[in-house]
């Protein structure tokens, strides 16, 4: 018998390609529906960064051994309690950092060119090529949040634009060729677009704050392709209503799904459902990388990609 897997989420082609290649378990509402035998065999967790698993559902697999992250953001599994339970973690370590490069730049260019609105416009007639004249993209300042893959990805993408890169991260990247800047609030002081791509947890929570958008002020914009809590929710909508930022592009969001009806409102925002990293292309690789990692979990060789403490684990033993 192929496999026995566990996965709780919801997205249908990973339910499909998965369960080409395993006995596929739909757990997207819980455990209870599982016999005690299909309990006991599986082996393996599929789960997303935003869903994840606390040692309390870990509990519900006796025998679980592998958690697999199909992203690269996995805030919502309790890593610590699978190390105490045994049970190892890994993660799509970089299969979708072009799609969010991409979809970080396309909502860069859909804010500052007012793409949205200029659409809404043409649609209904009202054809007005002297309505105020949109800044250039070009020729300004990028401060980059989060140096990973997803921001080495973006910065290549800027550059191309003819955009300054800069960035802040936990560390400097010698290798890369852009200015490291040892603040957030440094960074956000230097640019015109500041585009957040870290993920979420307590390292992170609400560092894009009330003095980080002043300091990037009435002509700068602020992207977030990273994590909702980044960003104050509260401390944005003010200062988008109150004129002291100029425009934001949001592709996360603090409560999801619930998206604040005060963003809603507002012209100087492009707004869309999570969905940067989401292309057939990167679910593919995804769904490659999860079935490497399975084998050599079953081989009981080394992951492919395990999570850094699994790495730091590994490391001092």
């Amino acid at each position: 018998m192929p496999q026995q897997i566990a996965i709780n989420i919801k997205t249908q082609a990973y339910h499909r390609m998965l369960g080409e290649r395993f006995t596929l378990h739909d757990c997207t509402a819980g455990y209870a529906h599982l016999t005690e035998t299909e309990r006991a065999a599986i082996r393996v967790l599929i789960t997303a960064g935003f869903k994840g698993a606390m040692g309390a559902e870990m509990d519900e697999l006796p025998n679980l051994g592998l958690i697999c992250c199909v992203g690269t953001g996995y805030e919502g599994i309790d890593v610590q309690a699978a190390i105490d339970r045994g049970i190892r973690v890994t993660h799509g370590a970089g299969v979708n950092a072009g799609a969010v490069a991409d979809h970080a730049m396309a909502l860069l260019l859909s804010v500052v060119r007012c793409i949205p609105h200029q659409d809404r416009l043409t649609r209904s007639g009202a054809w007005n090529y002297t309505e105020t004249p949109r800044p250039l993209v070009s020729r300004k300042k990028m401060g980059i949040f989060g140096m990973g893959g997803i921001g080495a990805a973006l910065a290549r993408r800027a550059t191309a634009f003819d955009i300054e890169v800069s960035y802040h991260s936990r560390s400097p990247k010698p290798e890369l060729p852009y200015a490291y800047v040892p603040s957030l609030l440094e960074l956000a002081e230097r640019v015109d677009y500041l585009v957040a791509c870290v993920p979420g947890g307590a390292a992170t929570q609400h560092a894009v704050n009330a003095e980080v958008l002043a300091a990037l002020g009435p002509q700068g914009y602020l992207f977030n392709v990273g994590r909702g809590t980044v960003v104050d929710t509260d401390a944005l909508i003010a200062a988008l209503q109150a004129g002291t930022l100029k425009g934001a592009g949001l592709d996360v969001f603090e409560h999801e799904p619930e998206v604040p009806a005060a963003l809603c409102a507002l012209e100087n925002v492009v707004l869309t459902p999570h969905m940067a990293g989401n292309a057939p292309e990167v679910q593919q690789m995804a769904t490659d990388l999860m079935c490497d990692n399975i084998a050599a979990f079953t081989a009981g060789a080394p992951l492919v990609t395990p999570v850094p403490e699994m790495r730091a684990l590994a490391t001092a033993g």
